[in-house]
């Protein structure tokens, strides 16, 4: 109950094939945090949780779960520790949740969905560039890996720094094949946007290379390879006075969200809702719930992620279309 008193935690979930460089990714995370609290829990395989003991370097707030299979039993686990952190007295800025090798991150994402001390931000999968069309065509781990990255909302290419610029775009075009609503990434040396784990001013990150996401419709090309671009993640926001949304039009307007999407949330009035409504769209899942205030004349919702020109447009126009007939009346 008295988590339930404080804002949500923000939570990540770090997923992808045994090698692909969680490890390395969570501790340039760590020192890229400054003052923030992140804790990080991690799902290991296996029963001597080594990558608890790399993160343990760089952090002191370090949860382990032994047994790295997302089971009956890692899942009451996982429930147990996500109680006990949001019950803390300090609590964490952003919980990451390194998910094992073996396991489907989507699914531990869920499990820590149920709790709403915790909001989804991202689910990030790493891709090993070296290793991902030999893992895919593996007759014994192809489905398992398949799976781990369909259930993505963002896709790291990794050890970017060790491949050939011809192997990134092959990649990339597998990527975009298996998951083409995730936002794509290539990481060198495991750098990423602190912008993908949490909500912080958007700037130019030149050290950090972005992969961007094709056009829909288009395939990866020579072309589409040399647009491995520097840029930041960055937000818009849109405002409404005086209005109200329908709700399934709304909806429907949220999951056509342009594929650089990486996360929405805001405040908007409902039509037929005596109370406002807050909602939270991450890679198509989406929470809509009460929020503890008496009324509210103006929508504020806040879009975040690499926005093609025209995009914020058009997802302003759909909004509008949105709005409940009573209300433009």
């Amino acid at each position: 109950m008295q988590a339930k008193q404080h804002a949500p935690i923000p939570m990540v979930v770090v997923g992808g094939y045994l090698g692909a460089g969680k490890t390395t990714m969570l501790n340039r995370l760590l020192t890229q945090s400054g003052d923030l609290r992140v804790a990080v829990l991690v799902n290991d395989f296996g029963e001597i949780n080594i990558d608890a003991a790399l993160i343990r370097t760089r952090s002191d707030d370090v949860i382990q779960l032994e047994n790295g299979c997302v089971c009956c039993s890692i899942g009451d686990k996982l429930v147990q520790a996500l109680a006990e952190i949001s019950e803390r007295a300090d609590r964490p800025d952003l919980l990451v949740i390194e998910a094992s090798g073996v396991s489907d991150p989507l699914r531990i994402a869920q499990v820590g969905m149920l709790d709403r001390a915790f909001r989804l931000n991202s689910i990030v999968v790493l891709a090993d560039v070296l290793g991902l069309q030999r893992h895919l065509a593996d007759p014994l781990i192809g489905d398992m890996v398949r799976q781990q990255m369909a259930g993505a909302t963002a896709l790291v290419l990794s050890k970017c720094d060790l491949a050939r610029e011809s192997d990134i775009a092959a990649a990339g075009e597998l990527l975009s094949r298996i998951a083409p609503h995730a936002v794509k990434f290539r990481a060198d040396h495991g750098m990423l946007p602190m912008s993908l784990f949490l909500d912080v001013e958007s700037r130019p990150e030149r050290s950090i290379p972005t992969l961007l996401s094709p056009q829909p419709g288009r395939r990866w090309s020579k072309r589409a390879s040399d647009a491995l671009l520097h840029c930041a993640i960055t937000s818009f926001s849109i405002r409404m006075q005086g209005e109200q949304f329908d709700k399934l039009r709304l909806k429907q307007a949220l999951r056509g969200l342009p594929a650089g999407t990486l996360r929405a949330k805001g405040i908007v009035c409902m039509q037929g809702k005596t109370r406002p409504q807050e909602l939270h769209v991450v890679g198509g899942r989406m929470r809509i719930t009460d929020v503890e205030r008496d009324s509210l004349t103006e929508s504020v919702l806040v879009f975040i992620g690499i926005f093609a020109a025209g995009d914020e447009e058009r997802v302003r126009d759909e909004l509008c279309a949105a709005i409940a007939a009573e209300a433009v009346a």
